[in-house]
Parts: structure tokens; C-alpha cells; sequence
């Protein structure tokens, strides 16, 4: 069986993709490098570098190799930045899902998982957040992977394109062994941010806002392990293949970890000081966003192996201790 996944070259890509080869699959990697570095996908998966919204490119890779599968992480991700550029993330994300769709149905490929978000949601009026819940979105990010989910949907009705929406959260941590892990340029994320901090290469941390309706004023999120999260979308598309029918579920530990809490973690698990700010609340952030996981580990046999955050924080710490600088340059 060979599986394609789309931005493999990123951090959630990279990580399934080693999960895949681990697990004997083959393995085709489609990533345009924007964010993505080519150090960090496995010299086993054979590697096509371009971009999805580029028909003629996906008709040659798709033509070049049977696709049994694909996993979709080719999205920007930004909520901050997505509140400045909306239209680069409805033409990048939402765009690149039709054009993948189209050339999905041309080559007759049937099964796709799709990294979708917790951000579809927008405020939550309930927590845990369950699947049924109203997706109502608070920044274009979101906005543009609810619309990806709609347009699955009605292509699954007319094409018999069977998807599954996986909905998550904060991801975190890194592969055990320290091989590949977090690097985004810029970073946006609060626990490599923090850890840069500690190593030395950022000289502090801004936390944004302190008056959130939450137990300590910061925003409360949950956190789940890259790799966990990894074999997530290997049972989704196993999932498929055996036959089911097209659904969504949301990953995520279905516990809340405050800004603050996250940092006092860090703090203990690398005994660094990590000195801190409080800036101004950023936009389109929802207060608390929180995961009721129990129908991806009933219904995909799910089972998470890093429940503790200070577990999750140690293996990111391990890989930013060896490679204090990532991955370097794109080669």
C-alpha cells in the first residue's frame, strides 16, 4: 500500500511519515518546503517537492506512483497571521483542497485524513468540546479548515471521496529518540517558544493576555503528543480502507492546561528560570479549548501513550537541547 502525505516535510507530516515507515507502509511525501525542511522526512519515503494548489504537479506524482491513500497536513496555520492575510489562507488552504479533491477524483483515489483543528470551533459554549458541538470559528485559520471539511463532505456525496476530519489541539513534544522535532520559523507556538527561552535562544517569553475567564487569567489548552497524534491519522486511514463511512473526531488528552501551568511545567522539567511577560490579549483567540477525545479512542482504538505534559514537554526539551538551531537550512 502506498500513502501520500501532503506536507510531510512539516511537523506533524514528518512525524507520521516516520510512523508510517516504522509501520512498513509505503511512503510518497509531497511538501513545497514553505515551512516544511527536507532534513526532516525519512530517506526511506521517496520525496516530490511542489505545491497543491498546482494540478500539473499532483496529475505527475499521482500518475508516477498508485496512491491507495492520502493524509493532508499541507496547510498555514497561523491564527494571528491568518487575522492580517485571510485571503492567503482561503487561497492556500481552502484552494488546495479543491484542487487536491479534483485530482483525488481524476486518479480515482478514494480515502483521505485530514488534519482539521479544535479552531473550527471557535468559543466553545461547552467544555470538553465534543464532535457534535456547533463549528463556529473565530479567525480565518479556522474559518478556511471548516470550509476544507464542508467541501470533503460534498465531494464524499458526489465522488464517493471517503474522509476523516481529525480535530486537535496543542501539539506538542518531539520523537523519542530525538531525531526530528519542532521548527517553525517564526515560532508561534508557546512550548518550543518556552524552550527556546531555556536553551538560550530567545531572551524571554510573552504570554498573551492575563484576563481570560480562567482559572488563572491565561489561556487553557490541551495538549497532545506529536507522535501520539501521528498514529492517530494511520488508524484514521486504516479506518477507511476497511470500509467505514466518512466522520470526524477530535484528538486531545481531554484535560485543560493553563499558559502559566505550561510554564511551570517547563520550568521544572528543564530546572531553567525561563523569565516571563504578559502582553496584550491576540486576536481571534478563544479563552479555553479543551478536547472530549473518548470517540476517537473508542471507534479508531486510539490509545495515546503521553498523557502527562511534563512527559510531553521532555522529549520537545531533548530535541531542543541537541538542536538548538532545528533542522537549519531547507536542504
Amino acid at each position: 500500500m502506498t500513502i501520500a502525505v501532503l506536507g510531510g516535510a512539516g511537523y506533524i507530516g514528518s512525524h507520521t511519515v516516520a510512523q508510517l515507515i516504522k509501520a512498513g507502509e509505503d511512503v510518497v511525501v509531497l511538501d513545497n518546503l514553505i515551512t516544511g525542511h527536507r532534513r526532516a522526512v525519512d530517506p526511506k519515503a521517496r520525496f516530490y517537492q511542489g505545491d497543491i494548489r498546482d494540478y500539473h504537479f499532483l496529475s505527475q506524482v499521482f500518475r508516477a506512483e498508485h496512491i491507495d491513500g492520502i493524509i493532508h497536513f499541507a496547510a498555514f496555520s497561523i491564527v494571528p497571521e491568518s487575522m492580517k492575510d485571510p485571503l492567503k489562507y482561503f487561497d492556500n488552504n481552502t484552494g488546495g483542497m479543491i484542487t487536491l479533491l479534483e485530482a483525488m477524483h481524476e486518479f480515482g483515489i478514494q480515502h483521505i485524513v485530514f488534519s482539521s483543528t479544535a479552531a473550527t470551533y471557535g468559543e466553545p459554549k461547552m467544555i470538553p468540546i465534543k464532535e457534535t458541538d456547533p463549528q463556529v470559528p473565530t479567525n480565518p485559520y479556522g474559518e478556511s479548515k471548516l470550509a476544507m471539511e464542508k467541501i470533503m463532505h460534498w465531494a464524499d456525496v458526489a465522488y464517493g471521496i471517503h474522509f476523516v476530519a481529525l480535530r486537535y489541539f496543542n501539539v506538542a513534544g518531539a520523537m523519542p529518540d530525538g531525531s526530528i522535532g519542532e521548527d517553525h520559523h517564526p515560532e508561534t507556538h508557546l512550548i518550543p517558544i518556552i524552550l527556546q527561552v531555556a536553551a538560550g535562544t530567545r531572551d524571554g517569553l510573552q504570554i498573551f493576555g492575563d484576563d481570560y475567564p480562567t482559572k488563572d487569567g491565561t489561556n487553557v489548552r490541551d495538549y497532545v503528543h506529536v507522535v501520539d497524534l501521528a498514529d492517530a491519522h494511520i488508524l484514521a486511514l486504516a479506518y477507511l480502507q476497511a470500509g467505514h463511512p466518512s466522520d470526524a473526531f477530535n484528538l486531545g488528552s481531554a484535560t485543560g492546561f493553563s499558559n502559566l501551568e505550561i510554564l511551570e511545567a517547563a520550568r521544572k522539567v528543564t530546572g531553567k528560570p525561563i523569565p516571563a511577560t504578559i502582553g496584550p490579549r491576540r486576536a481571534g483567540d478563544p479563552s479555553t479549548l479543551i478536547a472530549a477525545s473518548d470517540k476517537a479512542r473508542t471507534v479508531l482504538n486510539w490509545q495515546p501513550h503521553y498523557d502527562n505534559v511534563e512527559a510531553i514537554i521532555a522529549t520537545a526539551w531533548q530535541w531542543h537541547e541537541a538542536r538548538p538551531e532545528g533542522f537549519g537550512d531547507k536542504r
